[in-house]
Order: C-alpha cells, then structure tokens, then sequence
C-alpha cells in the first residue's frame, strides 16, 4: 500500500531512504552529540520517538526541529561527518535554522540532503518507522508499507 503527499521543496533531490519518525520537535544539538565519521545515535532522551536509534542515511519525517541557535550549524556538521539523515522531510513549515543547515549541506558537503516541508498533519499521522519513502525533486514524498 502506498500514499502520495505533496510539499513544498527547500532542497531539491531523489531518492529512496526508509522513514525514521519523530513526532515530536527534533532537537539537533541534542540529538547528535556522539556524530562522528558515519555514525550517530540520537542521544536526546526528552525525544522517546527516537533516542538511542540511528540517524544516518533515513528520511527523517518530523513536525519541526527546536532548539537553540546552533541547530544549523548541527546538521551542516552532521552533513560533513558523513551522519546526517538521508532527508528531512516536515510536517511543517520548515524554521529557518534547518533550512540554514540544510542550505549549508548542500553547498559545503557532498551530502545534500533532499528537504521538504508543509507536508501536513496527515503525512505524520500516517508515515511509520521502516517504510519506504520515495522523494521526487517537484516534492512529491510516497510513503510505501
């Protein structure tokens, strides 16, 4: 079974990547504190969605990141460590943080990371852990069982 929804694209990409959900604010600082060289665990325990799971390499579907100033910064280092989510894909409109990070990824690092926003409440309410999510570059996200 699949479904389609369609968002507004921050940072354009493809590509296939298996989902990694959190429905609660992701916390960048707190989340890759241990990101070195390809690996990161999420250290955030206020985030039950996903503490002590990987962040490398999944479409990670959320509402919105929060958090302090170095959010962006974060996820560009993420990005240049070779740990960063394969995407980013929200629920809500994207802050401007995360899209500087996101930004900052795709200009500095070979790991763009395809970004894709106001992809609605339902898209949250129906994505889960280890589906398959297809992004295309017009930010159409297919979620698949």
């Amino acid at each position: 079974m699949e479904k389609t929804f369609k968002g507004r694209v921050v940072i354009e990409g493809e590509g296939k990547f298996k989902a990694l959900v959190s429905h609660s604010g992701f916390n960048t600082l707190a989340s890759y504190k241990n990101c070195k060289k390809g690996k990161n665990i999420c250290t955030d325990q206020n985030n039950k969605d996903l503490y002590g799971k990987s962040t490398v390499g999944v479409a990670l579907c959320l509402p919105e990141t929060i958090g302090s100033t170095t959010g962006g910064m974060v996820l560009y280092n993420a990005a240049f460590t070779n740990c960063n989510p394969g995407a980013l894909l929200f629920s809500k409109n994207i802050d401007s943080l995360a899209a500087a990070g996101a930004i900052l990824s795709a200009v500095w690092t070979p790991n763009s990371m395809p970004t894709v926003d106001r992809l609605g409440e339902d898209f949250l309410n129906y994505v889960k852990d280890g589906m398959e999510i297809e992004i295309q570059k017009d930010g159409v996200v297919i979620c698949r069982d």
